[in-house]
């Protein structure tokens, strides 16, 4: 049986609906406030009963546990969900409100000053570099940037202050500021950019992991500078398997499966285009 991908609703809280989660310490409370009184007044109610001592645990055991999970609980979310969730969605208001947001990829020289001129050029354009992973590329270095700007600045604005700061093979994509703070939410938005476009399955792996993405093969081979070094190896519908090195952390089983989950994504896709009719 083959299991669906995550949905939005996988997300949210069980009881109430909200998005994201709430925080663990006020779910501890809310579930302890919830279970205090329903325990004090079984056990006050049963322990005056004229039973068998096993008679009595029993029946505290049983009725004490479905009144908890059935009533107290499902009652005590809804009743708090506003305070349970409060500091994720006083989070979630103030990314709202923040300026618009981009993803970029770019290629820059491996230059000193670079990446100043880079910040410059965006600077005069009104936007703002928050995050920044680079990797060697032939060429240069390739650098994902999150780039966040004021109301009006538009893609193609992003993009020109990119190539006036130097870069190369500029990429810009809209992004948010919850994919960014949210890792369940991010691995949904490179499935998606992966649907839309299967060769950007590389580097949505290399963000996804936090990997180097091997686009020079000589580099692992006897005497390359990384030789040695753990490599993922990830099967692609082309016939030609990717690459990935993160020097000093191995890779684990679940991170394998994640971007073998990616690759399927970018397989289907690439077989229902290529499919006649």
């Amino acid at each position: 049986m083959t299991k669906r991908p995550a949905s939005a609703s996988d997300l949210a809280c069980g009881s109430c609906g909200q998005l994201p989660r709430p925080g663990r310490t006020r779910l501890t409370a809310a579930n302890v406030a919830a279970m205090l009184p329903i325990e004090l007044l079984v056990h006050a109610a049963v322990l005056q009963a004229d039973l068998p001592y096993l008679s009595k645990v029993l029946l505290l055991t049983v009725t004490a546990t479905v009144l908890v999970i059935w009533v107290a609980e499902p009652s005590a979310r809804r009743l708090l969900h506003s305070w349970l969730h409060g500091p994720a969605l006083r989070q979630r208001s103030m990314l709202a409100g923040s300026g618009t947001l981009w993803r970029a990829r770019v290629v820059l020289a491996d230059t000193p000053g670079a990446l100043e001129d880079l910040a410059h050029a965006l600077a005069r354009s009104g936007a703002n570099i928050l995050s920044i992973t680079s990797q060697p590329v032939p060429g240069g270095v390739m650098d994902e940037l999150v780039v966040s700007g004021p109301p009006g600045l538009r893609d193609h604005d992003v993009a020109e202050a990119l190539a006036d700061g130097g870069a190369g093979s500029v990429l810009v994509w809209p992004t948010t500021a919850l994919a960014l703070a949210d890792g369940q939410t991010k691995a949904l938005a490179l499935g998606a950019r992966v649907a839309a476009n299967p060769q950007e399955l590389g580097w949505a792996v290399s963000e996804l992991l936090a990997a180097e993405l091997v686009v020079d093969p000589s580099r692992l081979a006897p005497g390359g500078p990384k030789y040695g070094t753990p490599v993922l190896k990830v099967p692609t519908a082309w016939d030609e398997a990717l690459r990935f090195i993160r020097p000093g952390e191995p890779f684990t089983p679940a991170e394998s499966a994640r971007a073998s989950r990616l690759a399927e994504i970018a397989e289907t896709v690439e077989l229902r285009t290529a499919r006649p009719g």
